[in-house]
């Protein structure tokens, strides 16, 4: 696709008369309704403004180039002003803009579209062509000049593809030292393209031979190779959001933000030829953090979460559906074990599936402190975590010499070790750099002797101290299930149900599980039919979800509709975390709807009096739970709501977001 493709005649307006930037980005928004390429007109000049917001999208030299990625563009757009008198855009050189480009992308994957922006990116670079632009005097002139920029560029790399196919020695050979790159911005689609395309521009003037790896929107291109790597003089990171660095280890890298690489190239190139540049020290995973305007500390946060709960899964998954099958192959009644491990095989796969189960909780928060610390943070985050899980505190180590007085430990769940992760994370972080004024000669043990000790020894103080805290939320929620008492079932099925929906495996949930669970050991008829609300509310998210992306294709993307075939066993098996990765990608959405689906099938299990024995194993245990043809019918309604309203919040993607148009 040519740019004029994107560019559209009626897209193109010269000569505007704007005393704001506020008014130029009206002119610029309504080109693009225009065109036809955006919906909602509020919505997406709210995205830019809030782009602008973040930081000036201004690059120097008069142009500007003004973008925002959103559901509110229907299509891919750009449309192009000139303004004589010029606009301050806050441009890093101070100087007005008076050549603006408008980029409108829909939320969706890599497009062939974003190639051609950051062809048209990569262009801006030039003076003669910027000074080409301005000088039209019509609307096809201005078109005219852009065809025939585009032409010599792709010339020009197809000239520099052809290069790259001669032998890597012969750039070795020139005795010139060689400069490798990485530039990116947390859209991807403009400055990520112009960074790059200056420092190949400047490298190429000061007589430096470089490479560029851009992650943009597009996808990874030019990557570095390990050869390439291990041969140049250092490296450059002009980026704007976190870098992974494990492969730069022991090389000289100075890392700035993607602004730099568009107007202080020089400066950059100069730091890794002078030798000024710091080694890298990044083993297992690092990342070079977000520089000046990068990640906020939402998207941080949900990264290094959600990178804890991507490794915790497994253990939820294979823990859950093993003892799902305990229940399945035990005898009630049988000896005087508890159901679930009363037989040999039962008890084979509740052993099984519960170590599994233990382990989710540490992995979860070593993990989340992996992300955060790389590999020092491991073992810190695994100890916070195990700590959180079992309620250890300062008060049980007092007297650990009396069993009598110790009491029972009440664990602090899901909440306590999310903060284990967090805080064993940052904590080592913090020593890490600490150390970094450490003498040289120390760098060997630093990883294996002084990060562990010291990261697990505070973290461990840490929730030593405040398991008590975690412990007194759990315990406050479970106190409040037990003061609603049995006198209204329904009611009560209804609470307890939607609970399970409210966290998915967090204290919400568990405090119900727990309370479910804790009325069995009364052996009630009353008891086991609150615990069958409460597994039929916890089966309720995974097969909502299922059900969703089964049946309402253009609400998801492709990815999601593959991963939520799984969730039906998920569901089936009573393992909500399989809902986990949808409501933390929209938990406005997911959660009311799962809530409102798991507190109508824990209703309706209770008015139907349905009850259950098992305190696990969702519809494997169908065959011990009383009134199982209701019981099925509670979980299918509940479960049918909760998709249909899920639907009807999400909003239809386009074919080709959803990847429908195939």
């Amino acid at each position: 696709m040519k740019i004029t493709g994107l560019l559209k005649k009626e897209g193109v307006k010269l000569g505007v008369v704007a005393a704001t930037q506020d008014e130029a980005i009206d002119v610029l928004v309504d080109l693009q309704c225009g065109i036809g390429a955006v919906a909602d007109r509020d919505r997406y000049k709210q995205a830019v403004l809030a782009r602008e917001a973040e930081f000036s999208t201004a690059v120097g030299e008069g142009v500007a180039i003004p973008h925002a990625k959103t559901d509110a563009v229907s299509e891919p757009g750009l449309v192009a002003i000139t303004v004589p008198g010029g606009v301050d855009w806050k441009a890093p050189d101070g100087k007005p803009s008076d050549l603006i480009f408008l980029i409108a992308a829909p939320d969706t994957q890599a497009n062939v579209h974003l190639e051609v922006l950051a062809k048209l990116s990569a262009l801006l670079m030039h003076p003669e062509f910027s000074a080409a632009l301005r000088a039209a005097t019509s609307v096809d002139e201005f078109l005219a000049a852009i065809d025939a920029a585009e032409a010599a560029y792709d010339a020009e790399q197809e000239a520099k593809a052809a290069a790259k196919a001669a032998p890597a020695a012969a750039a070795q050979d020139s005795g010139l030292p060689q400069i490798l790159a990485i530039t990116a911005c947390p859209t991807g689609i403009a400055h990520t393209y112009m960074a790059a395309e200056n420092l190949e521009k400047v490298a190429g003037e000061m007589g430096y031979t470089i490479k560029v790896e851009t992650q943009g929107s597009v996808g990874t291109k030019n990557a570095l190779t390990a050869e390439e790597i291990a041969a140049c003089k250092g490296i450059i990171i002009a980026a704007d959001k976190g870098i992974e660095l494990s492969r730069f280890d022991g090389k000289p890298l100075y890392s700035t933000n993607v602004s730099a690489g568009i107007n202080d190239a020089e400066r950059l190139i100069k730091i890794i030829v002078d030798g000024e540049a710091p080694i890298c020290h990044a083993k297992g995973g690092s990342s070079a953090p977000a520089a000046a305007s990068g990640d906020g500390i939402g998207s941080q946060i949900y990264k290094h979460l959600m990178n804890g709960v991507s490794h915790m899964l497994p253990f939820v998954v294979g823990g859950g559906i093993l003892k799902a099958i305990a229940f399945l192959v035990d005898t009630q009644g049988m000896g005087t074990a508890a159901y679930g491990s009363s037989t040999p095989l039962a008890a084979f796969f509740n052993l099984v599936g519960g170590t599994a189960f233990d382990f989710m909780l540490p992995i979860l928060a070593a993990f989340i402190a992996m992300s955060i610390a790389d590999r020092p943070g491991l073992a810190p985050g695994l100890v916070g975590g195990w700590l959180a899980k079992q309620g250890f505190t300062l008060g049980y180590l007092a007297t650990a010499m009396d069993a009598e007085a110790q009491g029972a430990l009440i664990s602090g769940g899901f909440i306590a070790a999310l903060f284990a992760g967090f805080a064993a994370g940052y904590l080592t972080l913090a020593f890490e750099k600490a150390c970094d004024h450490l003498p040289s000669s120390l760098e060997g043990i630093k990883p294996v002797l002084l990060y562990p000790l010291v990261a697990i020894f505070g973290i461990g103080f840490v929730m030593l101290a405040l398991n008590p805290v975690f412990a007194a939320i759990n315990s406050w929620l479970t106190g409040a299930l037990n003061s609603l008492g049995t006198g209204n079932l329904v009611l009560l099925g209804a609470v307890v149900g939607g609970m399970m929906s409210v966290d998915m495996g967090g204290p919400f949930n568990k405090a119900a599980y727990v309370f479910g669970t804790g009325m069995l050991a009364a052996g009630t008829t009353s008891a086991q039919i609150v615990m069958a609300s409460v597994m039929v509310g916890g089966m309720v998210p995974p097969i909502a979800v299922a059900l969703s992306t089964t049946f309402f294709k253009n609400r998801w993307t492709e990815a999601d509709r593959k991963a939520g075939i799984v969730n039906y066993i998920m569901g089936l098996s009573f393992i909500s975390e399989g809902a986990i990765p949808y409501a933390a990608a929209d938990p406005g959405r997911v959660l009311p709807s799962c809530i409102i689906g798991s507190a109508v099938a824990g209703a309706l299990s209770a008015l139907f009096g349905c009850t259950s024995p098992a305190p696990h194993g969702g519809a494997w245990v169908i065959a011990v739970i009383g009134n199982p043809v209701m019981y099925l019918v509670a979980l299918i309604a509940g479960s049918v709501i909760a998709a249909l309203i899920l639907s009807f919040l999400k909003k239809p993607l386009s074919a080709e977001e959803s990847g429908l148009a195939k």
